[in-house]
């Protein structure tokens, strides 16, 4: 008798065992499954595959109702966690006194950290002593954002007052804004730019706009620890072509751009070759890239004018303020301009940014 009660015990015991099994096999399938299902709404990248401009649903009742022309606080960084759930808003424009904490940028050499950097830095703060906006920009609860490109598309738009209507305009290079006013606006709250971009005659200068190093490489450092100190600038530093020698700005007027967006612009949003974190062929990102990436962190609405190559139209003006025409652009050695195409596409089409020439 107790024979069969042990026999009936094993065979019950044995029976919940490979049901259990059987569940789990079962689960860790569906799991499975659903991972992949979840993994195929992403590009390799972590981007929304399906992407449109309605507002995902967890954002309609926040945004929606807005009245047309109202800043929207959050509204970029929101839309950019939508269609990229890896983005992580906090990272401060521009580098401060307590830069060699930043882990993210500590360890990669120019232009992707500030490796080398320590003692250069540390002497342009030191003089600088201004890591922020202007006081009035850094008080506003919201702020609207535009990057002004250099691209022909901008001209006889017409854009100026638009442009002109937003809390903070930045603008690359040396493109200029006297005598293109009506088309690219007369307002300038910061300059981003590196030794060989910048503007050499200080008379073209706009007043009170805030000067903006992206230093790509160790001897943009050392350029602006000189334009800082009204040192005299060395034209044997490794520089690729002729750079400013005076910059007529204060030294609370100049500020050094923070490189971990040049770091996430180029592998994080771009995909670019990731070359063991060193400058390669093709690995580095525009600065137009790399200054959307900056404002999706740091604005609430972001918008970019001047954006844009097309190669099918070789007669169009390259930038609105010269006559090289687009024929001249050349395969460049340090940019993918067709995978930053892909990139800034993404944004426009989820409404991220607003294209106001449709150039992208």
């Amino acid at each position: 008798m107790k024979m069969g009660l042990l026999v009936f015990m094993r065979n019950v015991l044995l029976a919940l065992c490979l049901f259990l099994v059987l569940g789990f096999l079962y689960y860790s399938a569906w799991k499975l499954h659903l991972l992949r299902w979840e993994d195929s709404k992403y590009d390799k990248l972590g981007f929304l595959l399906k992407l449109d401009s309605k507002l995902p649903p967890e954002l309609v009742s926040k945004y929606s109702n807005m009245s047309e022309g109202v800043c929207k606080p959050g509204y970029a960084s929101a839309l950019m966690t939508a269609i990229f759930p890896k983005f992580s808003k906090p990272a401060p424009m521009f580098l401060d006194d307590s830069f060699r904490k930043w882990a993210k940028i500590r360890d990669f050499l120019p232009p992707f950290g500030i490796k080398g950097q320590d003692n250069l830095i540390k002497a342009i703060l030191s003089v600088t002593k201004n890591y922020h906006l202007t006081p009035t920009l850094d008080s506003l609860s919201c702020k609207r954002c535009i990057i002004v490109g250099n691209g022909g598309i901008l001209a006889n738009k017409s854009l100026g007052l638009k442009i002109d209507d937003y809390d903070i305009v930045i603008r690359l290079n040396s493109a200029p804004v006297k005598g293109f006013e009506k088309d690219v606006g007369g307002k300038t709250t910061m300059r981003i730019t590196y030794p060989e971009g910048a503007i050499q005659k200080p008379e073209q200068y706009e007043k009170d706009s805030l000067f903006v190093l992206a230093g790509f490489k160790w001897q943009d450092f050392k350029w602006l620890k000189y334009i800082v100190y009204k040192e005299k600038v060395s034209a044997s530093d490794g520089f690729w072509k002729s750079v400013a020698t005076h910059v007529p700005r204060e030294p609370h007027e100049i500020r050094i751009l923070n490189p971990y967006f040049i770091q996430e612009a180029a592998f994080s949003f771009i995909g670019l070759p990731f070359n063991n974190g060193l400058m390669g062929r093709g690995n580095i990102p525009t600065l137009g890239s790399v200054a959307i990436t900056m404002v999706l962190h740091n604005c609430d609405e972001v918008a970019v004018a001047g954006f844009g190559y097309d190669m099918n139209s070789p007669n169009a003006p390259l930038h609105y303020y010269e006559n090289i025409r687009m024929s001249a652009i050349k395969e460049s050695w340090t940019h993918n301009i067709q995978r930053e195409k892909e990139f800034l596409r993404k944004l426009v089409k989820a409404r991220v940014i607003t294209d106001l020439t449709s150039g992208i």
